[in-house]
């Protein structure tokens, strides 16, 4: 498999991670959706990342979709989204509120970067609704007790969290203190101590 984006990007970040600890083989190419665009097209019309080159040549554009399908490839007991009911459901809300908030917070980099002015009725909007999400998120975390999320094996929900929350406090530092968010500071500097977050990693590069 091939997986192109930079490690920068919490989406491309989380199947990183996933492949790695899952063990299975993968090429990284880590090109920029701005500066590699000509490179990136060919596989995603989109031009977009994360884009996940199958063996056979199918390739995946979308995050979930590519986790959804290295779950099938390894046992059921080891795979990273819960297999029985409610956990599954849980556990993907969860993740969805985690990449949710990745894409408000990329949203508003790139309001920020590319227009002059800047909305302010748009950052307000991006605002609350990632204060908003960081709050449901630490209300939920803060009534699980255990070392991860859904237990004590680490899942592709504390995976998104982690990465979305390192994006979040470096594309925008100071906009959502996580001194105000215990649960999540904590549970952020857990998974960033694993050595595969030490491993699959990139400080945040803004596109020139």
């Amino acid at each position: 498999m091939i997986l192109i984006g930079q490690y920068d990007s919490p989406f491309v970040r989380r199947v990183g991670i996933a492949l790695t600890m899952y063990n299975l083989p993968f090429e990284h190419r880590p090109w920029s959706t701005f500066g590699d665009a000509d490179k990136i097209r060919p596989y995603n019309p989109l031009t977009r990342v994360p884009t996940l080159v199958l063996d056979d040549g199918e390739v995946l554009i979308e995050s979930h979709a590519m986790l959804d399908h290295l779950d099938s490839l390894v046992a059921a007991e080891h795979r990273m989204f819960p297999t029985d009911e409610p956990a599954r459901r849980q556990a993907l809300k969860i993740a969805a509120l985690a990449t949710g908030l990745g894409d408000k917070a990329v949203s508003l980099f790139y309001e920020r970067l590319m227009h002059e002015p800047v909305s302010g009725l748009w950052v307000e909007r991006c605002r609350k609704q990632i204060e908003g999400v960081m709050a449901v998120l630490e209300a939920d975390r803060s009534t699980k007790p255990e070392t991860y999320w859904f237990g004590d094996r680490i899942g592709h929900a504390d995976i998104a969290v982690a990465a979305v929350l390192r994006f979040l406090g470096e594309a925008h530092p100071g906009l959502a203190s996580l001194a105000a968010f215990p649960a999540l500071a904590a549970h952020t500097a857990r998974l960033e101590a694993l050595p595969v977050f030490r491993t699959v990693s990139q400080p945040f590069i803004p596109p020139a």
